[in-house]
């Protein structure tokens, strides 16, 4: 495999008109005439990579996607306040409209891709978050100009592949989220991996399921029963929920064990199983999480992601986690400054794990300036 080629290897940029694909998909709220963003953590995620160009002499011209307006311009998912929010951090430099205004993007038209390298010397691509998506400002660039990685790409790129090539032992990897058919593929790439892999979230109801635990009416994907029954057989071990904290059948407040009356709903590991995954947590030397562990949007079930996210803010393992909703919960509790690690693309860096490499990686590496 190629290698990654970073900034450096544009060679003198002054004077040049650089193309920097940033992720400026930032959270927004108000009206869609005059909406203002809640956190501008993406914008200045990308000011390493900026100023390393604009202070060479370089003309920086940032382009992103905002949102699904599903190839037509939205005034909601207008780039207007976030380039003024880029104005104030790193004057003179250039914001796009936003990508996905023309249908060309998701379906990586050539067209689309002419256009917008139109008038540039080179390309950097600074959007991990979008480096899983084979779109036209990410893989049709590098096609034709010289191209590198900026320096939040390549950081992520360095970091998620030291997980997988050579992580401190013993790894562990705390799972979340609703869904096992949302990472199928990241549990069994995980699972060659990882010496011990901790399950939580929703995903967990189909694992006790495949133990032949009654789970009420929580979520479980029948389809997919196989599948974890399969991988508990497995030689690594898969630590589960001992106890659950969820609403009867009424709808009331109660914790469970790992068996579920009918009518029930689990919403949160138990504080028995808070405890458990803590222990596995702080023996580690490597932690990678991603995913909540219940609907931490309501604070009645918001202590077992909590109690991990807390645990993993306080191991003295390299701790990494995968964006997303670990990278909300971190931020909600306070701990987003504790960890050595917060991805800015969920989805990605689940794909990262799995495969090795992303479509915007590898496009880099085909530019016609690595050698």
């Amino acid at each position: 495999m190629a290698r990654l080629p970073v900034l450096e290897d544009l060679g003198d940029v002054a004077g040049k008109r650089i193309l920097v694909r940033t992720d400026f998909n930032v959270p927004m709220e108000g009206p869609d005439e005059g909406r203002t963003i809640t956190d501008d953590f993406r914008i200045r995620a990308a000011l390493p990579t900026i100023e390393w160009l604009t202070s060479r002499g370089a003309k920086v011209v940032c382009a992103s996607h905002l949102g699904r307006p599903k190839g037509k311009p939205v005034q909601k998912y207008s780039m207007d306040p976030v380039r003024a929010r880029l104005a104030e951090l790193a004057p003179g430099v250039e914001l796009l409209e936003n990508l996905r205004f023309n249908p060309g993007e998701e379906s990586n038209s050539e067209e689309f891709v002419a256009q917008l390298v139109a008038g540039f010397d080179a390309y950097v691509d600074d959007a991990f978050g979008a480096a899983h998506r084979a779109h036209a400002s990410v893989v049709g660039p590098p096609k034709t100009l010289p191209s590198a990685a900026g320096r939040l790409l390549q950081k992520e790129a360095e970091i998620l592949g030291g997980l997988r090539e050579h992580p401190k032992r013993p790894f562990v990897a705390v799972l979340g989220g609703a869904k096992v058919s949302d990472k199928l593929g990241v549990i069994e790439a995980l699972l060659q991996t990882v010496d011990a892999l901790v399950i939580g979230g929703g995903m967990c109801f189909t694992f006790l399921a495949a133990k032949g635990m009654p789970v009420g009416d929580s979520i479980c994907e029948l389809d997919q029963v196989a599948f974890c029954r399969r991988l508990l057989d497995g030689p690594k071990p898969i630590h589960l929920p001992e106890d659950i904290v969820g609403v009867d059948a009424n709808g009331s407040y109660a914790t469970f064990g790992v068996r579920l009356p009918d009518g029930s709903k689990g919403l949160d590991i138990g504080p028995g199983t808070a405890a458990a995954f803590c222990d596995v947590i702080m023996e580690a030397r490597t932690v990678f999480w991603n995913g909540p562990m219940g609907m931490f949007e309501d604070p009645r079930f918001a202590n077992g992601t909590k109690t991990v996210a807390q645990a993993v803010a306080d191991t003295k393992a390299f701790t990494v986690v995968g964006g997303g909703d670990s990278a909300a919960a971190l931020a909600q509790f306070g701990l987003d400054d504790s960890v050595d690690h917060v991805s800015t693309g969920g989805g990605a860096s689940l794909e990262f794990l799995e495969f090795g490499d992303l479509p915007g990686l590898a496009a880099l590496r085909g530019a016609p300036n690595v050698k």
